[in-house]
């Protein structure tokens, strides 16, 4: 039986979810981690009843009126929760600080179980990848692992997804992202209950 991964990111209406902001692209993609074989993909876009903030919109390039016409989060949460269900690990770019608790408050919200897995970040766990240590953005680490990386395709949920995966996969190879770097789900839901 093969273990499941899955590179996990988010685009969304504006950083604070506690202010209201939604999630308005999600992308999981399924991996087998012993292979790297990739598995499949979930990827959709969500209508989030809301305006996007300015400062989002320039950093992803989405506007609402793409979005008029995707479903809801209410129709989104529970297709996502089945596919991360399905995961043993799932990997973000600062997964710990923005896309993993925001999902959480997200499922949350719409009373749909947030799904078990254990998460792996590849922002707060390679300072390995920058000179002076500091955490790395998604093109810093494509950089370190030999990844091509384009930042006019960059901030699109599944361009974002599988630079991330192939960086990971070659930074794995090279010794990095061990049992160390994992985190239970629970200890997010903590932080985002706090």
């Amino acid at each position: 039986m093969p273990r499941i991964i899955a590179g996990y990111d988010v685009e969304s209406t504006g950083l604070d979810w506690a202010a209201g902001h939604r999630l308005i692209e999600v992308a999981a993609v399924l991996y087998d981690l012993d292979s790297g074989k990739r598995l499949g993909q979930y990827v959709q876009r969500v209508n989030p009843q809301r305006s996007i903030d300015p400062d989002a919109q320039r950093v992803h390039g989405i506007t609402f009126d793409v979005l008029a016409h995707e479903p809801t989060w209410e129709k989104v949460a529970p297709n996502l929760a089945h596919v991360l269900s399905k995961c043993d690990y799932v990997v973000a770019h600062n997964g710990i600080g923005f896309d993993f608790p925001f999902t959480a408050h997200e499922f949350q919200r719409v009373g749909v179980a947030v799904p078990k897995f254990e998460a792996i970040d590849t922002c707060a766990d390679a300072r390995w990848a920058t000179p002076l240590g500091k955490l790395p953005n998604l093109g810093e680490l494509a950089f370190a692992c030999g990844v091509e990386y384009d930042p006019d395709q960059a901030h699109a949920a599944l361009y974002d997804v599988e630079v991330m995966m192939k960086a990971y996969f070659a930074a794995r190879a090279m010794g990095f992202f061990g049992p160390a770097n994992i985190t239970p789900v629970p200890a997010i839901l903590e932080e985002v209950a706090a």
